[in-house]
């Protein structure tokens, strides 16, 4: 049994992305990963190569700009990657998405164990959505709790949409859950990183009025619009420790200054009380 690891990413330096910790986090239990690199304005593809990973397979890609609706152009770069996995399994990992140590063992015997079944089409994981410093995680039903990351090759999975998920040919997945989460620090940056961020991460999806009108002219991204958010108490990736120790931004998080809109109030409350997060989005079928 082999498997693949594969991302993309495109100035991961100058969007301050922990790609590289990305990269390593799974590295120990890929037998190769491959990571299409779009020409960037940063030292993206130099900091890559200086990992000096035999492991790694670098494809150098080049983004059509003219690709401005819903993120297409991430599905695109994710499926360069996939096509060249040549594991029986691959993992896939956006740039700012990193696994635990403690859990690499179970993945690798997760992908063993179903190898046979072929039924099976993925692997479900959970997620630990960090916002505004890595002290707090997303608490409310606009943070997905799961998504496929690791699918078979060779069934004609492709990327779906804005690159979150899979498909075979616009059918859903048949997915098996592992209960192994993923660390997701997207939404972790300086408020003028993150706000750099969505002014051109936007443009994948959104026209320039589009990006004007709600990202704004702010040098600062304002985290009070993320809704409510708990206090972190476990452990981080151990190869975020240096990251994370580097923090050089003050993040506070006050409930009474959240906004969150009604609606979102009412169905937080309910699923807080009985578990049910009515009328979630699930881009897979749970076997």
């Amino acid at each position: 049994m082999t498997l693949s690891g594969f991302s993309f990413i495109r100035n991961g330096v100058k969007y301050d992305y922990p790609f590289l910790e990305s990269i390593r986090s799974i590295l120990p239990i890929c037998d190769e990963f491959i990571v299409a690199v779009g020409r960037s304005e940063d030292e993206t593809l130099e900091r890559i190569k200086s990992l000096r990973e035999p492991k790694i397979r670098i494809i150098e890609t080049t983004w059509d700009e003219s690709l401005r609706e819903g993120g297409a152009i991430l599905a695109q770069q994710t499926n360069i990657a996939l096509d060249a996995a040549s594991g029986d399994w691959a993992f896939y990992l956006q740039a700012d998405e990193v696994g635990h140590e403690n859990d690499l063992p179970v993945i690798r015997k997760a992908v063993e164990d179903n190898l046979a079944d072929s039924n099976v089409e993925g692997l479900l994981f959970d997620y630990k959505h960090f916002y505004g410093s890595y002290d707090y995680i997303g608490d409310s039903r606009r943070w997905y709790r799961h998504e496929i990351r690791i699918v078979r090759t060779g069934i004609g999975v492709r990327s779906w949409g804005d690159a979150q998920g899979f498909r075979i040919g616009g059918r859903k997945l048949r997915v098996r859950r592992i209960s192994v989460p993923i660390y997701h620090y997207g939404w972790v940056k300086s408020p003028q990183n993150q706000q750099s961020k969505q002014k051109q991460f936007n443009r994948y999806w959104h026209d320039d009025r589009w990006v004007q009108e709600h990202v704004g002219t702010s040098e600062e991204y304002d985290y009070q619009a993320g809704g409510t958010l708990a206090l972190y108490t476990g452990s981080h990736p151990a190869v975020m420790a240096e990251r994370i120790k580097s923090q050089h931004w003050q993040f506070r998080y006050d409930p009474a200054n959240v906004r969150q809109p009604f609606k979102e109030k009412v169905l937080d409350w309910f699923e807080g009380r009985t578990g049910i997060r009515i009328g979630e989005y699930k881009n897979y079928t749970l076997l």
